[in-house]
């Protein structure tokens, strides 16, 4: 079982370094089999914290050249939305419903310049993100799947979070986003605030 350190900060103030914590819980019966850093100094990629954000999700619209692409609005913290082409197909639900900003439906989104893992190729293979036309729209940007973040090898979809009270689209945040019981279930009812 995996359980990000911010859960359990929910429940108990933690002052001591990870690796104090993980030598007490095994201790204590509670076996630590290893640490993983997942965005964070240290870890094997490591979130720009300027260029991977938090985004909330406007409006899904069709590509108008691409049945398999739609046009995702988000709000990432910038003086107005942006426009991000991408092919996820947990996104299917939402083209052509109008205003989602009720929905509180959030992603990971990334801007050019962030190194993140190729969704595409197998293994973890980094790549840095460049900006370029995609069926004809221009796109220097990208909502994530875990497996570009290096949470887990899943890129069936990207990332969604429902949450009412998450704070501000594009606050600059540590998360640890976690995988689901069921790898199916890609939309979270709420984010760990830090890792």
């Amino acid at each position: 079982m995996r359980v990000p350190l911010s859960w359990l900060r929910e429940y108990v103030d933690i002052d001591l370094p990870v690796s104090e914590l993980a030598e007490l819980l095994t201790n204590a019966g509670l076996e630590v089999e290893s640490i993983d850093l997942i965005g964070l100094p240290g870890a094997e990629l490591e979130w720009d914290r300027e260029r991977i954000v938090l985004a909330q999700v406007l409006k899904v619209e069709q590509h108008p050249d691409a049945d398999r692409l739609v046009l995702a609005t988000v709000d990432y913290g910038a003086a107005e939305p942006k426009v991000a082409v991408t092919g996820a197909p947990n996104l299917l639900p939402y083209v052509g419903r109008g205003d989602l900003s009720g929905e509180n439906l959030y992603a990971p989104y990334a801007l050019e310049g962030a190194t993140l893992y190729d969704g595409h190729k197998d293994g973890r293979v980094k790549a840095k993100l460049k900006g370029r036309p995609l069926r004809g729209i221009y796109n220097d940007s990208m909502l994530c799947s875990e497996k570009e973040l290096g949470i887990s090898d899943e890129h069936e979809g990207i990332i969604l979070v429902r949450g009412d009270g998450l704070r501000s689209a594009g606050e600059q945040r540590s998360c640890l986003l976690y995988t689901s019981p069921s790898p199916r279930d890609r939309t979270r009812s709420r984010m760990p605030s830090s890792a």
